[in-house]
Formats: C-alpha cells, structure tokens, sequence
C-alpha cells in the first residue's frame, strides 16, 4: 500500500506535518512471531473475526513475507505490517510484498529516509527517552517503545510521556490483556500485544482458545468486531 510522503521533515515539526500513518486511532496491533508462519493466517482470521484488525508479522519468523501475502489476498481489509525490520533490504521487501507498515526494534535514520523514500508507513523503536525524542524527531508518525514490560511496564511509559507528552508511542514488550487499556489511556496512540493475546496458537495452529482472549481484548480497549 503506498502512502504520500513529505520528504523533508524538519525536526520538532508537529504533528500535522509528520509523515502519515496507516494506523487506526488507539490501534491494538497484534504481534505475530514463531520459528515458521504455517499458523499465521489461521491465526489472522480468529482476530479479524474478533476485532483485531492490525497485525504485523515478524521478519524472525521464516516464511512471514509469503503469509503476509497470503493474508492480504484473503483478508483485504486487514491493515497487515512487517515487524521486526532492521536493514533497507528489509524494508524494500516489506513494500515488495504490499505490508501497510513496517516496524522496527531499533532506530536507525537510514531506515526512516529509506521508508519515506519507500512511501511505506514506518515505525522505528527506542527505548530511552534520548532514543525516542530522536526517533520521533525524523518526523515519523510515532515510536515503538520496547520492551516496556521489563522495564516497568505502565510505569516507564508514565514517567517516559511527562516529560514529552506530544510524543506519540507505541509500547510493545509485555503487554497483558488486563493492562492493555490503561496503556492506550496514558497517551499511547497504539500498543503492540503478542504473547498474552497469541498465547502458543503459532506454534501448534490451535485456536480454541484464541477467540475468548481476542474477545476479552476487544472488549477492554472498546474496539468493534468485524461484522
């Protein structure tokens, strides 16, 4: 999916000068990671189904591109991203295969001109506040901040945003279901959950229990299910 881009973003800009997001307000964006992507888009319905409909797929896990095709074939309405992204090749591959964004763990500026140049929604990560106020002043349209949960979870996001409130984050690393509204209610524009929402439904492609945690998200946070 390709976005408009402005190419020069003067540090400090805000926010209605910043590169554009393909995100959803509050977004809940579920993290897919796994040795091999047999169960991705299995997995990827549950959610659809359920409400969660912003997903990203992992580049550590083998095959995530090819599902990431896959999905967009079979689930259009998706907002389908590549995590986990740490090189330029990364990113171009990210395009090539139609991802709607691209993540990454770490900030590196070669990679946010490389997006922009890409027309590719990208969000870059960081950690400390030094790290995300220089992320976020390359203009992108928020930060990842992970892993949060280790480091205090809501916490370290609380004490983080005081300081730079303007910034606009998105905390993965540890995020339970129960704490996954009072994130968004801190001042994150998304969050990122992955092991407490997909539990070990990638590893064995058994869903059974998927639905009840998907629905208990979506509750939480007040998103709506597919119809």
């Amino acid at each position: 999916m390709s976005i408009p881009v402005q190419d020069d973003v003067p540090a400090g800009t805000d926010a209605a000068a910043r590169r554009p997001t393909v995100l959803p307000p509050r977004a809940v964006v579920a993290l897919f990671r796994a040795p091999d992507a047999q169960h991705f888009e299995r997995a990827s319905q549950v959610l659809r189904d359920a409400g969660v409909t912003c997903q990203e797929y992992t580049l550590t896990t083998d095959g995530a591109l090819d599902a990431l095709v896959r999905t967009r074939k079979a689930l259009g309405d998706l907002v389908v991203g590549i995590g986990s992204v740490r090189t330029v090749e990364d990113l171009r591959a990210a395009a090539d295969a139609g991802a709607d964004f691209a993540v990454s763990q770490i900030f590196l500026p070669e990679l946010v001109d490389a997006a922009a140049e890409l027309g590719l929604c990208y969000i870059p990560g960081a950690l400390t506040p030094t790290e995300v106020i220089s992320a976020w002043n390359r203009g992108v349209p928020a930060v990842k901040v992970s892993p949060v949960g280790p480091l205090g979870g809501l916490d370290y996001l609380s004490e983080l945003l005081v300081p730079m409130p303007d910034v606009a984050v998105m905390p993965t690393g540890g995020i339970t279901l129960e704490a996954a509204a009072e994130y968004l209610r801190l001042g994150a524009v998304a969050i990122g959950v992955s092991g407490f929402l997909l539990g070990d439904v990638l590893l064995t492609g058994d869903v059974s229990e998927l639905k009840a945690r998907a629905d208990q998200l979506v509750s939480s946070v007040q998103l709506q299910p597919a119809s």
